[in-house]
Formats: structure tokens, C-alpha cells, sequence
């Protein structure tokens, strides 16, 4: 049985505010509240109970909020201390009630740390769990009845709420408009964090509080005389600025608190009708202009356009006895919007009575913050009707991550580090394992999983959602593919020399990838490595490929004719362009000649006169072991008709663009490309071959040059 004699100030503000049956429901909450926390104290030995009261009571009285919130207030600790059974709660004040306690005490869970550079990925995560707007409003009000009461608390935790207090809870204050919250919040904070600062300042604020006084009375006497004889009715207040904004504007500008020119201010407050409001405040600034000088640069105009959160007043500073003086003119409903920030909103927007349903409430709340623009921010978060798309997630030391919403397992692994998620097996959070595919939730604590002999692979970048991971992914896939296409080369080139096959590792690449069909040398090295492949058949498809290509194979060592038989058909010059002497001629795959290029005439055994280009890697060769079938070739004077394929080979470096302003300049010169075949090497560095279409050598050679040319491109030279 609790004393509701310890509570009378409380239940007399909820009588004042609400119907007979709805202080009926929260005296209901107060009991039930205090049979579930009884025997429990805070720090300083009073009850726990005056906590949820002293919570309840600001949401009531300085907040502005309804019965259903003031009832949350009273219950949420008892909930987070699991002495409540949230069916009965369900069942007796409803669905609405448990869902604002639930987001309270999943805020309160968070375990925060002092670094800077967390601090909007712990703003965001506890406006996240404010599904519905009511949570962070409650959750101020609970926060400002701790700093109330911070003195009680041990050195550690006094600093921890402070600096929670002014980095968190008052930054969202602010972005509400509740600025009588934001300030205390601040000003209580600031007092444990930086205590010589705050006596210091407070000490000089004493000293020249009387002198404050007596310059607003001076100040005064005109102007309520004028506006008396102008039949303006009002009331006046005077605000010091706050210990900590006094510090921080000293901080900022470098200056002494001799030079902070605003510490003082004046407001005058109007009681007229809304229609009126505008014309009043600005007779009221003609007034106080009329007997002192305003300085243009400080003239501050929120009533014509209204701050993003709502506030409206009319700032003016003026010289006034040798002395700056801000006058802030005002009208009572815009005094009451700074005091209560949105909540006070819904008062002016024609609801008679001085209540509204919770629907028109949440609608007007929505519309209010929605009016700042701010849709990807507070605006969006805090809107009932839509989901959160960010989950926010912590490292086993505390550390908070904000990653989209549908992030799994491996993208927070990435988003630690590449090495992490590239050796990332799995996770623990809380004493659950899960896959790298599981999906994370807000407040999740994981725990990353390694193992040394995991690598990426290619299905991870259906796992991922987020752009770092699938980026990372990629490079070490293509990394992973580099040391395979390198190794599998290695194996090939050692191959094809032991064979003593007389073929460049590059025709032989092509010819294995065109009986394989692969797209690229890579998937063939990848094979080798892999043992994919047999390298007997290799052998065999490369002989195969030299006997009905472009160069025989070695015939068994004989012992040549001193002097050779030449065919007749050979005995003079062979003119390219035409059939000669009714023989056919094959253009070589090794060198690929053009029109224009320096050639001359092989005969095969069996794929009759094949056309090498005379710096071919193979001519020397040829024509040492046969000159009995090399003959001298000549393209016809004028240009052949139709085109030719030119193979010209690049090494540029191996970053994002460099293939793509390639492509772009062989396109400007009108040049059609018929193939591109480009593969990372070493050393940051990729290479490969484009075959282009040409009609001549020269040609060739003027997209070569023009290739060398563009950036990244480090060589560029015929195939």
C-alpha cells in the first residue's frame, strides 16, 4: 500500500489536467507501480517509486503529454526491473501503454560510450526505438528527472549521465523545441563535466545579477508606458543566458565572459487573438526602437518564417544605458511553443476543450516535425507510421555500428574490417550462433567468428546489402583470381616448354579457351589450378590446333635436300589481295598481319600458304628450320577492300575506369573493337589483348599510338 500523501503534488496536477476516469486508470498505474517496486531505493535511500512518479510528473506538467503517457511513466520501471506482468498491463490500461514502455526500456538498455564520433549513431539509435513518437518524449522527461536528482549518484555514473545528458538527450530536446529541457539538461551537465568552468561563471552571473535587474527595470519604464497608452495587453520576463551557453559562446569566439554581449535578455510576451499576432509583435518592436538604437545585425525575424521545430518570437538587440540588450517579443501561444517545443502545438490548431484523441495528437506531431524538411533525419524516425531502415548494432567492446536495414552477419563483419569479413565463419549474438547470412536487429551485440582458412566467395555478394561489403568482396575475389590466373599460367607456360610445342602462351590460351568456351583466360587458369582440365588433352588440342592452323608442328629431325624443289607456284613474289596461280592464302593467328604490314608466305603441310607478318615471334624460327618454304609477299599498291583484325596488347593500371576511357577513345576514332580480353597481372597492373578492326597498318599503328596515350594506359603495342 503506497502513500499517495507522498504523491499529492502529482495527483493534483492530474486532476487539474484530466477527466475523473482518467486519473481513476493513473492512481490504478501509481498502485500497481508501488506494490511492484516496494522495498526498493535509490541511491540516496529514497524510493525507486519516486523516480516513476517524478517522471510522470514532467510529462504531465512541462511536457504537456496525455494520461496513457503519464501511465508508461509510472510503470516503466517496474517493467525494466521485470516485476510487472505486461498482459495484466495490456489488459488494463492497453496496447498503446506497453508499447511506449517496451521502446522506453529499449532505449535504457543501451550501454553508450564517451566518443564523439559515435555520438549520432547513438542519437539515431534511440530515436529508432521511438516507433511511436511518445517514447522520446517520455524518455526525456525520465532523463531530466535523473540530472534533477544526479548529485545522488556515485563520481563515475554522475559523469556518464552527464555526458549522455548533453551529447544525447539534450541535442534531441533541441531538435523538438523543447528548450526549457534542452537548457537544464545542458546546465546540469555541464556543472559535473566541467566544474571549475560552471562555478566560475555562475559566480560572475551572482555578481552582476543586481545590475541586471536594475538595467531592465531602466529599460522598461518607456516602453511599458507606450505600450499601456497603446492598449497592448502583456507581461514581461527576463532570461540569463545559461551558465553552459555563456561557456560555449565564450569558447567559440575566443572571447572573455566580459564579452559576451547577450548574456541578458528581455521578453515581452502579447496576449492577443492568432489573427493579430504578427501586426502586435511588430508594433511592439516599433515601440522599443523608437526609444533605443537596434543593431541591424542581430535583428533575428522568426515570425515571418518560423524556426524548422516551430519556434516563433522576434529577436531584437538594441543599445540601451551604454549596454547590448536582446528584447525577445513574443505572443503567449509562441512562449508556450518555446517552453513545450511540439507538444504544445496542437493547443492552436482550433481543438476545442484543451484535448484531443491520441490519433489527432500523433497526426499533429507527425505534421509538425515533418514541417522541418528534415525526412531522411528526425523527421523520418520519428514518424508512428514508418519503419526504421537503419538497424544499429554493437562490437562486444561497446562500439555502436549504424548499417541499413536487411544488413546481415557478414556486412557487419565487413564493416569492421575487410580482414574480418573476409575470414568471417559466422557470429555470436548474445549465446546464439548464426550463419553470416543471419539478419541484425537494433541492439544487437555480435560477436564476429574467424576462421584462417575462410575466404570470399562469389554467392557472399547475394548475403550482403550494404556497398563497402559487396565492394570488398569483389577486390578480394578478383585478388583471389589474380594468384590463381598467375599460378595456372606458370603451369601452362612450363607445360607448353616441356612439350616443346612452338606456340605462344597467348595462342595457346586462346585456342584452349575457344575448345573449352570459356570467355576468358582466367576461367581456363582457374581450371588448371583446379585440375579441371587434363593436361594430356591440353597437349593434344594445342598439336591439333598447330597441325590445321597457322604453323606446323616440328617434322621428326631429317636431313634436308641440299638444294630444294620449290613449287613453280612459288618461284616468284606473292601479291596479297588476289588468288595466286589459283592458291589460297591463310592469314597467321600468331601475328595477325594487316595491309601495310612487312610479310612473307609459309607453306603448311597441310592448310596450304599461311601469311606471317616478318617480325612474328615465330618467323625467325621458320625460316631457320624451312627455307624451302618461305617466299617473299607483298600486299597489292593500292588498299584492299574490306578490313582487317589488328590485336593490339595494353598494360595499364588495374583501377576502375581506365578499360572504359580505352573503349571510349578507340570509339572516337571510328574504329569498331571486336573483341576485348583484359585480366589483372601483378603489381597493380592488368594486361591482355583488343582486337580492333582495321584496314590497314597504318591504321593499326594510329589507334596503338592513341591507346598509349590515354591515362593509366602504361604500354601499348601490335600483338
Amino acid at each position: 500500500m503506497i502513500n499517495e500523501a507522498r504523491y499529492t503534488e502529482f495527483l493534483t496536477l492530474c486532476r487539474e489536467q484530466f477527466s475523473d476516469h482518467s486519473v481513476g486508470l493513473i492512481r490504478q498505474a501509481l498502485a500497481m507501480a508501488g506494490e511492484a517496486l516496494d522495498g526498493l531505493s535509490r541511491y540516496d535511500g529514497t524510493p525507486l517509486l519516486d523516480h516513476s512518479v517524478g517522471t510522470a510528473q514532467i510529462v504531465v506538467g512541462e511536457v504537456g503529454l496525455g494520461r496513457n503517457s503519464a501511465v508508461a511513466a509510472l510503470l516503466h520501471d517496474a517493467a525494466r526491473m521485470e516485476k510487472l506482468n505486461l498482459a495484466e498491463v495490456n489488459t488494463t490500461f492497453g496496447e498503446a501503454v506497453v508499447g511506449i514502455i517496451l521502446g522506453m526500456n529499449d532505449i535504457s538498455s543501451i550501454n553508450t560510450n564517451n566518443e564523439k564520433e559515435q555520438v549520432d549513431n547513438f542519437r539515431d539509435l534511440i530515436i529508432s526505438y521511438s516507433t511511436d513518437p511518445r517514447v522520446i518524449l517520455l524518455k526525456l522527461a525520465d532523463r531530466l528527472e535523473v540530472m534533477r536528482k544526479i548529485d545522488m549518484f556515485p563520481p563515475k555514473k554522475r559523469l556518464q549521465k552527464s555526458w549522455e545528458s548533453m551529447n544525447l538527450y539534450a541535442q534531441i530536446a533541441h531538435k523538438l523545441g523543447l528548450y526549457n529541457i534542452k537548457s537544464e539538461l545542458e546546465e546540469i551537465s555541464f556543472a559535473h563535466i566541467e566544474p571549475k568552468a560552471y562555478a566560475e561563471i555562475s559566480r560572475r552571473l551572482e555578481e552582476s545579477a543586481a545590475q541586471r535587474a536594475e538595467l531592465m527595470a531602466n529599460v522598461l519604464v518607456p516602453v511599458e508606458e507606450k505600450m499601456r497608452q497603446s492598449g497592448i495587453h502583456y507581461h514581461v520576463k527576463s532570461r540569463t543566458k545559461s551558465v553552459y551557453s555563456i561557456w560555449r559562446k565564450m569558447m567559440r569566439q575566443k572571447v572573455s565572459f566580459d564579452e559576451v554581449y547577450d548574456i541578458f535578455a528581455i521578453r515581452i510576451i502579447i496576449d492577443c487573438p492568432r489573427e493579430a499576432e504578427k501586426m502586435q509583435c511588430w508594433n511592439v518592436f516599433s515601440i522599443v526602437t523608437d526609444f533605443y538604437t537596434p543593431n541591424p545585425d542581430r535583428m533575428r525575424d522568426w515570425i515571418s518564417i518560423p524556426k524548422s521545430n516551430g519556434y516563433e518570437s522576434l529577436h531584437a538587440t538594441v543599445l540601451a544605458f551604454g549596454q547590448w540588450v536582446e528584447i525577445q517579443i513574443r505572443t503567449e501561444r509562441m512562449d508556450e511553443v518555446a517552453e513545450r517545443g511540439i507538444a504544445a502545438h496542437w493547443r492552436y490548431k482550433g481543438v476545442g476543450g484543451g484535448t484531443i484523441s491520441h490519433e489527432q495528437w500523433l497526426a499533429r506531431l507527425r505534421e509538425i516535425i515533418e514541417e522541418g524538411g528534415d525526412k531522411s533525419g528526425i523527421a523520418r524516425k520519428l514518424d508512428a507510421s514508418m519503419t526504421s531502415r537503419e538497424v544499429f548494432v554493437f562490437t562486444p567492446k561497446g562500439d555502436l555500428r549504424k548499417l541499413p536495414e536487411g544488413a546481415t552477419v557478414l556486412d557487419f563483419a565487413f564493416d569492421i574490417h575487410t580482414s574480418v569479413g573476409s575470414s568471417c565463419v559466422g557470429a555470436k549474438i548474445g549465446e546464439k550462433n548464426v550463419s553470416i547470412k543471419e539478419p541484425l536487429r537494433n541492439g544487437d551485440i555480435v560477436t564476429i567468428l574467424t576462421s584462417k582458412n575462410q575466404k570470399p566467395k562469389k554467392d557472399w555478394l547475394s548475403v550482403v546489402v550494404t556497398s563497402k561489403a559487396r565492394h570488398r568482396i569483389k577486390v578480394c575475389l578478383r585478388e583471389e583470381e589474380s594468384k590463381m590466373a598467375k599460378l595456372g599460367r606458370e603451369v601452362l607456360e612450363r607445360k607448353l616448354k616441356n612439350w616443346k610445342l612452338t606456340i605462344s602462351i597467348d595462342d595457346a590460351v586462346n585456342a584452349l579457351c575457344r575448345h573449352y568456351k570459356l570467355r576468358t583466360g582466367m576461367e581456363l587458369y582457374g581450371r588448371i589450378v583446379d585440375e579441371k582440365v587434363d593436361m594430356g588433352e591440353v597437349k593434344e588440342i594445342i598439336t591439333r590446333y598447330l597441325e590445321v592452323g597457322d604453323t606446323p608442328q616440328p617434322p621428326a629431325p631429317r636431313k634436308e635436300p641440299a638444294t630444294p624443289r620449290k613449287d613453280p607456284a612459288l618461284a616468284e613474289e606473292l601479291i596479297l589481295g588476289d588468288e595466286v596461280h589459283g592458291l589460297k592464302y591463310n592469314i597467321a593467328r600468331c601475328c595477325n598481319p594487316i595491309f601495310g604490314d612487312d610479310v612473307f608466305g609459309f607453306t603448311t603441310i597441310s592448310s596450304g600458304i599461311t601469311i606471317h607478318r616478318s617480325d612474328c615471334p615465330n618467323a625467325k624460327r621458320l625460316k631457320e628450320l624451312y627455307p624451302y618454304r618461305v617466299m617473299p609477299a607483298r600486299w597489292r599498291g593500292e588498299q584492299s577492300k574490306g578490313s582487317f583484325v589488328a590485336s593490339i596488347r595494353v598494360v595499364a593500371e588495374d583501377s576502375p575506369g581506365v578499360l572504359s576511357h580505352i573503349v571510349e577513345k578507340i570509339g572516337a576514332l571510328g574504329i569498331n573493337i571486336r573483341s576485348v580480353a583484359i585480366s589483372p597481372t601483378r603489381d597493380g597492373l592488368a594486361g591482355g589483348v583488343i582486337n580492333v578492326e582495321v584496314p590497314s597498318s597504318s591504321v593499326a599503328d594510329m589507334v596503338t599510338h592513341a591507346m598509349s596515350k590515354v591515362p593509366g594506359v602504361k604500354r601499348a603495342s601490335r600483338g
